[in-house]
């Protein structure tokens, strides 16, 4: 597996040869063992060139996240674990990851200089175990029970629509009004095609709105909102600004909807790798506080 990851990652078996210091016929046999074994081809090969195949390339990808335990094991068995280090594979929501996490990450690098990371943005859920991932990030109102969960940061969200738009169609004052309304819509919301709104008195109203946009991506969203077409539910880390600066007003302020936030999900293990811990307590640490996206409502 090694052998392969180091073919793959030069794109040639002179230079994984070179890397590893072993002759490219012991590199070139590893190979060829490896495809005899598991039964499938796992190279195109070429007079100077190597590629992965389909299966390749995903079988490279489990490989690299299994030789990164592998190394962490090594590391924790020669006491080299007082100083962080290894591969760290990251799954992280796309506009909490282009918006907040990429400055994040960069700062963490500099704190810790022996980890690398790996970072994946899909709005999906993604298997955290079956895609090799060390840690997902998710927001949600509550954790799934199989996995370890930390909570990063509270993830409010809220109502909003532009000016123009309001002053054009009207504030809504009950959420009843929406159905009147074009609102814009999350295609990934964990309930569904509904909106789930919460009275101070405590009552639900379910709301099906009449999207003129639905999209899986929250900053699409926030655009549409801030042209004027319509009214969006979104999370503060994405519209604090603008409601601050009054380019959305949030409406509705008397009705909620659920309460999500950021979690951190890993699989259960009796010892977190050191590397993972030192990033899951770096990231509560930047973000759990961060009283600019809990904006008043304007």
């Amino acid at each position: 597996m090694w052998a392969f990851t180091k073919v793959v990652s030069h794109g040639s078996f002179s230079e994984a040869a070179r890397d590893m210091r072993l002759s490219r016929s012991a590199v070139s046999k590893y190979i060829i063992d490896l495809e005899a074994e598991l039964g499938v081809q796992l190279l195109n090969r070429s007079t100077h060139h190597a590629s992965p195949t389909d299966a390749g390339q995903h079988y490279y990808e489990r490989c690299v996240a299994i030789l990164s335990e592998i190394e962490e094991a090594d590391l924790a068995v020669s006491h080299l674990q007082a100083e962080p280090r290894g591969t760290l594979r990251v799954n992280a929501p796309m506009s909490f990851g282009t918006m907040h996490l990429g400055t994040a990450v960069s700062d963490f690098m500099l704190q810790y200089p022996g980890i690398r990371i790996q970072l994946v943005l899909s709005d999906q859920h993604l298997d955290t175990v079956q895609e090799g991932f060390d840690v997902t990030l998710r927001i949600a109102d509550a954790p799934p029970p199989s996995l370890t969960a930390r909570q990063i940061a509270p993830a409010p969200r809220v109502l909003c629509a532009s000016p123009d738009y309001l002053k054009r169609a009207g504030t809504p004052r009950h959420p009843h009004d929406l159905r009147g309304h074009d609102c814009l819509n999350y295609g990934y919301l964990a309930t569904g095609t509904q909106w789930k709104l919460t009275g101070r008195d405590g009552e639900d109203h379910w709301i099906h709105p009449t999207w003129k946009l639905s999209t899986n991506n929250g900053e699409i969203l926030r655009d549409a909102a801030l042209g004027g077409h319509g009214i969006a539910l979104l999370p503060t880390f994405i519209v604090g600004e603008h409601l601050r600066s009054g380019s959305l007003r949030a409406i509705l302020p008397r009705y909620k909807a659920p309460e999500t936030s950021i979690y951190a999900l890993y699989p259960p293990a009796r010892y977190l790798p050191v590397k993972l811990r030192a990033f899951v307590d770096f990231l509560s640490d930047r973000f759990f506080r961060k009283t600019e996206w809990n904006v008043a409502h304007r």
